[in-house]
């Protein structure tokens, strides 16, 4: 599961570079990635705190090398995407496009990994 295990390291970086940038510079960040909406700073530092949360999650699963929660990753992030979805559909924010582009590169990255991984196994 080494493959896999590697994927999870983009999910922690694009986490924490988000979550960071989020938390310190939300209306930098929230123009860097295309936003045409003005969503305050309040809930997009809110979100940067829970992005950290969850990049320290997923970086305690890399360390841990917990394999059995390897799968979950992708089922969240699934729940992520389509979520994401529907906020681009009701705003059409690009903003939207770009995080759907992220989450949903590591979706594949790490759904191959786990794929060739099992193969080899």
């Amino acid at each position: 599961m080494n493959g896999t295990r590697l994927s999870l390291f983009y999910v922690a970086g694009y986490l924490t570079f988000a979550g960071v940038g989020l938390l310190l510079a939300p209306r930098m960040l929230l123009k860097l990635m295309l936003s045409n909406g003005d969503y305050g700073e309040a809930f997009p530092r809110f979100a940067g705190s829970l992005m950290l949360a969850l990049a320290i999650v997923v970086l305690r699963l890399i360390q841990k090398r917990a394999v059995d929660l390897y799968p979950t990753t992708i089922q969240i992030r699934a729940l992520i995407a389509a979520t994401i979805s529907w906020l681009y559909a009701d705003t059409r924010d690009p903003f939207f496009l770009v995080v759907l582009g992220v989450v949903g590169a590591g979706m594949v990255f790490t759904g191959y990994s786990l794929w060739k991984d099992r193969q080899n196994s």
